[in-house]
């Protein structure tokens, strides 16, 4: 059974950085294409990054510049730098790993809850300001 935990999240003012961790189980981690999303209260969830099996990176235009994701294969985990943060970034933030067939990483943002197939429980980032 796939399970991926997210871990990193809190409270910071603007400006301030964090740094997200997804660790699975039960999946080789590799060969699949990974992904962040968020979802702020009233809103609905949005893609902000999707990392390929061989390290290529997409954003979401909101993001680009200020956030880097990455992975460490051998440790089975992917992160998320997240710097310069901002009010507006706040949300609760998921991990979600297997991209579904035929799913285009066109616009990152517009990725719906079935562009992936196994989900995180979610890690929450508050940003003051």
């Amino acid at each position: 059974q796939v399970q991926l935990v997210e871990s990193g999240g809190g409270s910071v003012q603007a400006g301030g950085s964090l740094r997200l961790s997804c660790a699975a189980f039960g999946l080789t981690y590799s060969i699949h294409y990974l992904a962040w999303f968020r979802k702020a209260p009233g809103q609905a969830r949005e893609g902000v990054a999707v990392i390929s099996p061989g390290g290529v990176k997409y954003y979401a235009d909101s993001v680009k510049g200020r956030f880097t994701n990455s992975r460490d294969n051998a440790a089975n985990t992917m992160y998320l730098q997240m710097n310069n943060l901002k009010p507006e970034d706040t949300a609760m933030y998921f991990c979600a790993a297997v991209l579904s067939p035929g799913t285009a990483l066109r616009n990152i943002q517009a990725l719906g809850a079935l562009s992936f197939r196994h989900w995180g429980q979610g890690t929450q980032v508050t940003v003051s300001s």
